[in-house]
């Protein structure tokens, strides 16, 4: 049976058992006889030092009742230090030396593990501290080496060698610090900031707790038989579940950075690459298919910028929240540099929103035009029909069906669209004549422009003996629509006349009506009687 004292501890009201109290006593006194003779500085070190005590103390306290014993104190002494860690020097001080005397200089940065700013061992952080470089860098390289194949066998190899910083000592150890009394100082009170509100907020509430047992003492004990296992039941439940939902928060922080350095990456690679190449007077844009004109007059490069600040800017407080998320401790901008990329981003949309309503002002209206073109078949016992290409155009290997466009230069060196977008289709004609209807479409801003641009469309064929040849492709003028739509081609053919369906055609056929019900793609390299139920294959198996 031991008696119990009550003391006040940095301000927060403790009961311990006489031997552990004068166990602290001591070491509390020993501490104050290693110092310098001046009291005042004297006096704050040790305040600090009960501060820091009381707090780890107060963390230990589960039941307001519970009372501090010589084991509590031993393993707050542990993460103090010992006073025997600090060495005094006996070289006369002067006034300002006496307030900041020095126990031992250990300015040597030595390696430990960071527990106060740690993700899995504080291997990272510990890391971060000894080379000068924030955790965040030093987390990412880990992430990388663990995708290498190494980095996860590596990091636990190190969190098994390195030590934690346990002690102030080690802690300031680990970041190259002084161990003397001002660094001390300040690092206790450092520590002490974050944590004394939490402390002293839960220790209030122990308080009132300690009040309202007294007036149920009976009832509570009672309760606390009966719910103490299933209380701890609950807690491990819900340490495993803290557990989980940070790994995942961790792993959701690292996925955001992952994702948006590798978006800002490709974004300015590729931004780069398209403005440099218009700057320098490529003509990149049509260096292959498209389907889309920047009518707008806008240079490629300043589209590319904007489109970098449109996009980029979003990823970029991303990557910040992402390494938010990773440690609270990462520094991000500040409070002006937020609103100037907000302001920036908020131009950049108005930008945005300006030069698409004047691109899509463009194409705000659709025009058609058709041509009825008549052909004499009257002397052809048999008419065959192929698509032919213009490969001054093109240089395509072979002709078929293709969506897009793209710019050529015609003989007099003026710019045209070349489009293989055409649908051909074989279809009986009302009467004895033969004709090539040829239904263009076209966009502008109104509709007679729509209509004027449709007509604009050139296409050509042409009825070489027995042979009707039509153009695979169509021209239109460089700049004035999109073309997103298809030429159809309708050949209207007398009933009983006899065509021939070359090979050519293939990808271009569609919806022909036939009496076999054969596919498009299957109708080429056969002779063809044309009925009033559509075509009827005389040479099919």
């Amino acid at each position: 049976m031991n008696k119990t004292i009550n003391i006040n501890l940095g301000g927060l009201f403790f009961h311990i058992d006489e031997m552990a109290f004068q166990k602290l006593k001591r070491y509390l006194d020993t501490i104050r006889h290693s110092l310098s003779d001046d009291s005042k500085g004297c006096d704050e070190i040790i305040a600090d030092i009960e501060l820091r005590i009381s707090e780890l103390l107060s963390g230990k306290i589960k039941d307001p009742r519970q009372v501090i014993g010589e084991a509590d104190i031993d393993e707050v002494i542990g993460i103090m230090g010992q006073p025997e860690d600090y060495v005094f020097e006996d070289e006369p001080l002067n006034d300002h030396q006496k307030y900041s005397t020095q126990y031992q200089n250990y300015n040597q940065k030595k390696l430990f593990r960071d527990g106060d700013d740690k993700f899995l061992g504080g291997v990272a952080a510990g890391i971060g501290h000894y080379f000068g470089i924030e955790p965040i860098w030093i987390r990412l390289i880990w992430l990388l080496l663990a995708f290498a194949g190494f980095g996860f066998l590596l990091y636990i190899i190190l969190w098994i060698l390195v030590p934690v910083a346990k002690t102030t000592a080690e802690k300031l150890q680990m970041e190259g610090e002084a161990v003397n009394i001002s660094t001390i100082e300040r690092k206790i009170r450092d520590e002490f900031q974050d944590v004394s509100q939490r402390a002293k907020k839960g220790f209030d509430e122990a308080s009132e707790k300690v009040k309202e047992g007294f007036k149920d003492a009976k009832t509570r004990v009672n309760q606390n038989q009966i719910k103490s296992g299933f209380q701890e039941f609950i807690d491990v439940i819900g340490k495993i579940f803290t557990t989980f939902f940070l790994v995942i928060g961790k792993f959701i922080g690292i996925l955001l950075i992952i994702v948006s350095v590798a978006t800002l990456i490709g974004l300015g690679v590729g931004l780069f690459a398209a403005g440099s190449l218009d700057l320098s007077g490529f003509d990149w844009f049509w260096l292959g298919d498209a389907n889309f004109i920047n009518t707008t007059g806008l240079p490629i490069w300043a589209v590319s910028i904007m489109v970098f600040l449109l996009v980029g800017i979003p990823f970029l407080m991303l990557f910040f929240l992402g390494m938010f998320i990773l440690s609270s401790r990462s520094k991000t901008p500040g409070r002006i540099t937020w609103y100037v990329l907000l302001g920036l981003w908020l131009i950049t949309i108005i930008t945005t929103i300006f030069f698409s309503v004047k691109q899509s002002a463009n194409y705000a209206y659709n025009g058609s035009f058709i041509e009825n073109n008549p052909i004499e078949l009257a002397q052809i016992d048999t008419l065959s029909i192929a698509m032919v290409d213009n490969q001054d155009f093109s240089n395509y290997g072979y002709l078929r069906k293709r969506n897009g466009f793209k710019r050529v230069y015609t003989n007099d060196n003026k710019a045209k669209l070349y489009a293989n977008a055409i649908r051909l289709n074989i279809a009986v004609a009302d009467g004895d004549s033969s004709y090539v209807k040829i239904r263009k479409e076209g966009q502008g801003r109104n509709r007679a422009l729509a209509q004027s641009n449709a007509k604009n469309i050139e296409y050509h064929f042409a009825l070489n003996g027995k042979t009707l040849n039509l153009d695979g492709f169509f021209l239109t003028n460089d700049g004035l629509n999109s073309i997103d739509k298809v030429l159809d081609i309708t050949i209207l053919i007398p009933k009983n006349k006899i065509i021939y369906i070359d090979k050519s055609t293939q990808s271009f056929l569609r919806h022909i009506e036939n009496t076999d019900n054969t596919f498009d793609g299957d109708l080429p390299k056969h002779l063809y009687k044309m009925t009033l139920s559509g075509l009827e294959c005389l040479d099919c198996k």
